[in-house]
Order: C-alpha cells, then structure tokens, then sequence
C-alpha cells in the first residue's frame, strides 16, 4: 500500500530552511501516516520556532497534527511582532556576542553564555529561566527542552538587531543595563570608580554610572558617539523608550 501523500507549501520568508525544490510553491511529501506535521516540517529543515500558522486544506491545526493523503498542507511564517503577555528576556549563544552586547546597550535583558555550554546546557537554561534562545544553529532550535528561541537571520549585528526587536519589539531602556554582564547601571560619583579610570579620564569627566553587580563603570567616553547612533536608530525605528 502506497504511504500517504501530501502537498506542501512554504512561506518565502521560510525559504531559507528549505531545499529549492520547495521554494517554487506547492510540493508532494511522502509520509509514514503517524508522524506529526510539526515533526514532518522540521525534517524539513524548518525549526518550529520559526512556523507561525499551520493550515491543512484552509483550516487552522496544532503541529500534532497528523496529516492524511491528499492535504494540502500550507506553513506559514511567525508573525511579527511576535505576540508575548510579559516583556520578552533573551539567551544568546556564544556566536552573537556583539548582538547581546547592543541588546543590553539598549536596555533589553540579554543573557549572554561564553565560553560555549553546549547546546543541551543552553536549552536547559532557556527552560529555567523562560528566556528565548537566540540563535543561528538551526539544530540548537529543534532541541525538544528548549522553552522558546527564535533564529538570528543575518550575520551582520546591525540586520540581527532590526530583526530581534521587530520581532519581539521588546521595550527599550537604553543606558540603563551592564554591557558586560547584563546588570542594572546606578548613577556613581567619580570618588566610587576612581580606580577605574585613566589617562586623564578623571579630569575630563564627571558624570558616570556603575553596574550594581559587576561594578564596571561607564562614562560617555570616545566611543559614545557610535553607540548614541546605534540608539537613536533603535529609537527612531521602534519607539520610543520604556516609560517615555
């Protein structure tokens, strides 16, 4: 008796995941009759994280379903934003660090692991602290224990922060979080972190803040104008500061 089949269409923007034979439009999939279409679409290569509406012959199903011969069978893209009832926290693995590090700059909670923990320790953190996964290994993302995670699109950290926040469109804070460990800055006067400061930044400064867990110092030094810029764009694009 000849397995099920069923007819497979992909939305563009999950394109990439996919072989080019199934970036044209619909496509014939051979099943075994028990698998669930959730299980089916990341044999694929489509990580669940990424599959918003799933649609078998127009009406909505849960990916446990288990598809009959003959459906049609549409996968659908996440929606952006991405719909959440708390302010979404992050979990980044150690390929984005520049990623996490203009996350805090804009006051997003972005934990952050390196050296590398391995993708089932990474998973299970995710899980106890209910934080998305961000990343772009696309098996780390099909990991069963995961809580939540969502794939990093482009390589390049300014594309990967446009992608993150108007997908999650987190409220932003900035200058108010470490970037260095992820903790909250305090105003400091210049007597708390005078041992930190050097050639000649104690006579040109006098405002500063201090991470209340690790205690790095921050003032507006040389490279303020760069991340003023980074900030101001998140801004311009996605609004304005949490409590502004």
């Amino acid at each position: 008796m000849d397995r099920p089949q069923i007819w497979l269409d992909f939305a563009p923007e999950l394109h990439l995941f996919v072989s080019a034979p199934r970036r044209a439009g619909r496509s014939a999939l051979r099943t075994d009759g028990t698998s669930t279409l959730g299980h089916l679409v990341e044999s694929l290569g489509v990580p669940l994280t990424e599959v918003g509406a799933l649609l078998v012959d127009g009406r909505p199903v849960p990916d446990a379903h288990v598809p009959a011969d003959g459906e049609q069978v549409t996968v659908g893209a996440v929606d952006r934003p991405q719909p959440s009832a708390v302010p979404p926290r992050f979990l980044l693995d150690v390929h984005l660090g520049t990623l996490t590090r203009r996350l805090r700059l804009l006051g997003v909670d972005a934990a952050y692991e390196n050296p590398d923990i391995g993708d089932a320790a990474l998973a299970a953190r995710s899980a106890a602290e209910q934080r998305i996964l961000l990343s772009r290994d696309r098996g780390l993302l099909r990991r069963r224990e995961l809580w939540a995670g969502a794939y990093v699109y482009s390589h390049r950290p300014a594309e990967q922060l446009r992608d993150v926040l108007s997908r999650f469109a987190p409220p932003l804070a900035p200058w108010t979080r470490c970037t260095t460990c992820n903790g909250t800055l305090r105003e400091a006067d210049k007597t708390s972190v005078l041992e930190q400061l050097r050639d000649g930044t104690e006579r040109s400064y006098d405002a500063f803040a201090q991470c209340v867990d690790c205690g790095q110092a921050y003032w507006r030094g040389a490279h303020h104008a760069r991340l003023d810029a980074i900030v101001g764009d998140a801004l311009r694009e996605f609004g304005t500061p949490a409590g502004g």
